[in-house]
C-alpha cells in the first residue's frame, strides 16, 4: 500500500506540473526516483555508518559534497567548476555551528546524533544558498541597467551589484523564518515528531526542534551574506554576466 500510494503521489505531481506548464514535470519524475534509490541505498549503509566517528566523518564529507554540487549547478550556468564556490556559503554557516555543537556538549560525539544534525543543518545551507544566488544573478540580469548606472555614478564593481541584488537574495530567508514563526501553530517539524515517536517526552522533543530551528537561522544568514559577497566581486555569476 505503501508504494502504491508514493507511485499515484508522484504520477499526480509530475502532471499536475506538465499540465500546469510549470515547466518541471520531468525533474518531479527524476527527483522522485532519485529519493526513492537514495534512501534505499542510505538505509543499507547508516546503520554502519554511525558506529564509527571516521565512517561518520566520511558521510557527512559525502553529504557537503552533493550539497555543493547540487547548489551550484542550481545557482550558475558557468562551464567548468565555478559552482565548487558553492562550498564556501554552505561551509560556512554548517562548519561553526557544528563545531559550536560538538564542542560545547550539546551535540553527543556520537554518528547516530551527528548525521541527522549535519544533515538537517547542510539541507538549510543548500536551499538558501540555492535561493540566495539564484535570486541575486536574476535580479542582476533583469536590472543590468542599474547596475551600469550606479558604475557610472562612481559605484566599485562590489557596491554596483550588492546594491541591486542584495534585497532579492535576502528574501530566501523567509521560508526559515515563516517555519520558525509558525512552529506549533501550523507545522510539527520531523524532528519534534521523530523525537515523541521514538518516546521522548513532548518537553525534550521540542527543547531540540528549538535548538533546530535557531541553529538553521544562524546556518542560512551567513549561507546568504557570503553568497551575497560571492556575487558582488563577481565570482559566481553565469556566462553573459560580468565580462569587463
Amino acid at each position: 500500500m505503501l508504494g502504491a500510494a508514493m507511485a499515484v503521489l508522484l504520477v499526480a505531481a509530475v502532471l499536475v506540473a506538465g499540465r500546469g506548464m510549470l515547466g518541471y514535470g520531468r525533474d518531479v519524475a527524476r527527483a522522485g526516483a532519485r529519493a526513492v534509490v537514495q534512501l534505499a541505498a542510505v538505509a543499507l549503509v547508516i546503520t554502519w555508518v554511525v558506529h564509527a566517528l571516521w565512517s561518520t566523518a566520511l558521510f557527512v564529507l559525502v553529504m557537503f559534497t552533493v550539497a555543493v554540487r547540487t547548489a551550484g549547478r542550481r545557482i550558475t550556468d558557468e562551464p567548468g567548476w565555478s559552482w565548487a564556490w558553492a562550498a564556501a556559503p554552505i561551509a560556512g554557516g554548517v562548519l561553526p555551528v557544528l563545531v559550536l555543537l560538538l564542542g560545547s556538549g550539546l551535540l553527543p560525539a556520537k554518528g547516530l546524533s551527528v548525521v541527522p544534525v549535519a544533515g538537517i543543518l547542510i539541507g538549510g545551507a543548500l536551499s538558501a544558498t540555492s535561493l540566495a544566488g539564484r535570486r541575486a544573478l536574476d535580479e542582476l540580469t533583469q536590472r543590468h541597467g542599474e547596475v551600469e548606472a550606479a558604475l557610472a555614478l562612481g559605484f566599485e564593481d562590489r557596491e554596483a551589484r550588492l546594491e541591486i541584488c542584495r534585497t532579492a537574495a535576502a528574501t530566501s530567508l523567509v521560508p526559515a523564518l515563516d517555519q520558525t514563526r509558525t512552529v506549533g501553530l501550523v507545522t510539527l517539524p520531523g524532528a519534534f515528531v521523530g523525537m515523541l515517536l521514538g518516546g521522548s517526552s513532548p518537553v525534550a522533543a521540542g527543547a531540540v526542534q528549538l535548538f533546530v530551528l535557531v541553529a538553521l537561522l544562524a546556518v542560512e544568514a551567513v549561507a546568504i551574506v557570503v553568497v551575497l559577497e560571492l556575487v558582488g566581486r563577481g565570482l559566481v555569476r553565469r556566462p553573459v554576466q560580468w565580462r569587463r
